[in-house]
């Protein structure tokens, strides 16, 4: 389970490790990200300007307590907001970079599928739908931050729990998100994905918490989101071709 999860993370370095092989088609990833992360970047600062006066106007009741508990009472709820805020601000910035940059990460997830090998589809899967995925990722951050937020209110465990949860659920919907690149250009339904990646759950988890502890570095989510696309791809065709060898072992085992 620990040797998936740090091969998973691993995979994220070999994306990296892309950067010497095509940094043309890499550099060009770079332009959506850094679009992106400006306009992100702005809400969550617009929002910590004003989150003590929201936690203020949604707390009147607290004003009659002591100073202390008061003052407590409202830290909590802002560090548990902006816990939350932090998870969807990433999982929006994965995407809308994804929906706005499609050409230019159809472009590293093309090099990458060819340098593997194999059979590589014609074409991805397309702008409008990168938009549709891009929406329902957004909504699964929005349930993941009340998630985040609500166990944040978790008497002596919350505070840490809280933060470690948002890293946990923010960066296997990134990989989720991340690898469906290769599965929609090959016309693989979802069900069908859920199936090829069963055995690679801890492998996802690590690439994605990886992922998202880089997207945490200031101005990481802008560097690392064209080796995530390159070191997601990997992932997806380890996935398929590690399904492909079982589906031929059994074709062979039931042929004999």
């Amino acid at each position: 389970m620990l040797r998936r999860f740090l091969s998973g993370a691993a995979l994220l370095l070999r994306g990296f490790g892309f950067w010497g092989r095509r940094p043309g088609v890499m550099l060009l990833g770079l332009i959506p990200a850094a679009i992106v992360f400006v306009l992100v970047l702005t809400a969550l600062v617009a929002l910590g300007i004003q989150l003590p006066a929201i936690v203020e106007w949604a707390t009147p009741f607290a004003e009659r307590w002591d100073a202390f508990w008061t003052a407590t009472l409202r830290i909590a709820i802002a560090a548990v907001t902006f816990a939350g805020a932090v998870l969807l601000a990433a999982v929006t910035f994965t995407a809308l970079t994804l929906a706005v940059g499609d050409p230019f990460y159809e472009r590293i997830w093309r090099a990458v599928e060819v340098e593997l090998g194999g059979q590589v589809p014609d074409r991805g899967a397309g702008f409008w739908r990168a938009a549709g995925d891009a929406v329902a990722l957004i909504a699964l951050g929005i349930v993941s931050a009340l998630v985040v937020g609500l166990v944040g209110f978790v008497p002596l465990v919350g505070s840490v729990a809280a933060p470690v949860l948002g890293v946990v659920l923010s960066g296997w919907l990134l990989a989720r998100e991340l690898t469906s690149r290769a599965f929609e250009a090959r016309g693989i339904t979802s069900t069908a994905r859920k199936a090829v990646l069963r055995g690679h759950r801890a492998q996802m988890l690590g690439f994605g918490v990886a992922t998202q502890l880089c997207f945490m570095v200031p101005l990481g989510a802008v560097i690392a989101m064209p080796a995530a696309v390159a070191g997601s791809t990997m992932l997806a065709r380890g996935a398929l071709d590690a399904a492909a060898a079982r589906s031929s072992s059994s074709a062979s085992a039931a042929g004999s």
